[in-house]
């Protein structure tokens, strides 16, 4: 599939960042498996953009780093970079991003985030919660 970093729709972009927050949020309070999923979530949510992509991963290999796993800061390093690389080229549709999923699967799209990614509407309507 290719895909763009170029014209990220405003509701994608919300929708990513608010994930982003919403990760922090759940990693400061020490809910660290909410934390994993909502940025995965925001992973699946920017994979075709090549900044939001770079970002989900920075944002996990932070998460790794502050949770001292060494497994998954290892994964996140690599991903990163070939999230930089590669991103314009092809991503695999659906991917959590996580280390412990191969970087080359695919993997149904949650139907929440499915409508976020197809819909123009502001993201809050079709957000899922993790708390």
């Amino acid at each position: 599939m290719r895909t763009s970093s170029f014209r990220v729709k405003p509701a994608l972009s919300d929708a990513y960042r608010s994930y982003v927050r919403e990760a922090r949020a759940h990693e400061v309070a020490g809910r660290i498996d909410a934390a994993w999923a909502c940025l995965e979530a925001a992973h699946i949510i920017g994979q075709r953009a090549t900044r939001l992509h770079v970002g989900s991963h920075v944002a996990m290999l932070g998460l790794a780093w502050r949770t001292g796993s060494l497994r998954e800061m290892c994964g996140q390093a690599a991903r990163l970079i070939a999230a930089a690389l590669f991103t314009w080229l092809w991503v695999p549709r659906g991917n959590s991003g996580r280390t412990s999923v191969s970087a080359l699967a695919t993997a149904p799209i949650p139907r929440d985030l499915q409508a976020i990614l197809e819909s123009p509407r502001e993201p809050s309507t079709a957000r899922r919660s993790h708390s």
